[in-house]
């Protein structure tokens, strides 16, 4: 299989993560949201981070993570609220059962209507670029990571950089016009082929020396809402990718690792 893997990121030294977890941050609204969870610096410096997080919205595994990437980069992390004014899928609904298949996917064809997304995204990095910031990068996650990446393909893009983790509907077409480096965090719950297609294209592209790639041996949705972070195992998984994805994002903006 080819792969895209730059040596030369570094993994951040994060701290230990908790089960039992208050989130930092606070909320405001932003950029056509009326809710948007912000952790780190109180106003954006030269580099902001955007997570989209998964179909389960707001969770304190989630937030964690958004906390320990704005205090190790020392940057503004953005997580808007995409599904408002409705709500987010209930985590004890999934997978889904009975008549709750068809139910998630008119969810999909609605309130969490991907393309719907793109746009809010897009135009969140397009404010913070207005503000000022340089770099301007996204990370996301399931259902999040289709979304991140179709922006960070789009014509024109405002991001500097995207980073998808156990990304949901994969599909190779969409990195076809990707030109910003890419990091990618699949699980063993991602169709393989679709993965080695993606590496294959990204390994064509300048991108390449600047894109990131590790294959993690958990399920999906190991480092978002459905961490059990009680369980050794998925603590173990969930501090690497947030390690790994740290040094990512030093790599590509350049923050200076510890």
């Amino acid at each position: 299989m080819s792969t895209v893997h730059n040596t030369n990121v570094a993994c951040c030294t994060i701290p230990p993560v908790h089960s039992d977890y208050t989130p930092k941050g606070k909320y405001k609204p932003y950029a056509g949201f009326n809710k948007v969870y912000v952790t780190g610096p109180e106003t954006p410096g030269r580099v902001a981070i955007i997570c989209v997080y998964d179909i389960f919205g707001f969770k304190p595994q989630t937030q964690q993570g958004a906390d320990i990437l704005a205090e190790e980069l020392k940057s503004q992390i953005i997580m808007p609220d995409f599904f408002e004014p409705g709500e987010a899928w209930p985590v004890d609904k999934f997978p889904p059962q009975g008549e709750d298949k068809k139910k998630l996917q008119e969810f999909f064809g609605g309130l969490a209507k991907p393309t719907d997304a793109v746009a809010k995204l897009i135009n969140v990095a397009r404010t913070l670029k207005m503000e000022g910031v340089e770099f301007v990068g996204a990370y996301g996650f399931c259902w999040g990571g289709k979304v991140t990446i179709l922006a960070g393909s789009a014509n024109s893009t405002p991001l500097d950089a995207v980073s998808v983790v156990h990304p949901a509907m994969l599909a190779h077409d969409d990195i076809q016009h990707l030109n910003i480096p890419l990091g990618l965090y699949p699980s063993n719950d991602e169709p393989a082929d679709e993965v080695k297609k993606m590496l294959d294209i990204i390994s064509k592209k300048p991108i390449s020396a600047k894109s990131d790639y590790k294959h993690y041996n958990s399920f999906h949705g190991f480092a978002a809402a459905r961490a059990n972070l009680d369980d050794p195992e998925n603590k173990k998984q969930y501090e690497d990718l947030y390690s790994r994805l740290c040094g990512f994002l030093c790599n590509v903006s350049g923050i200076p690792t510890k």
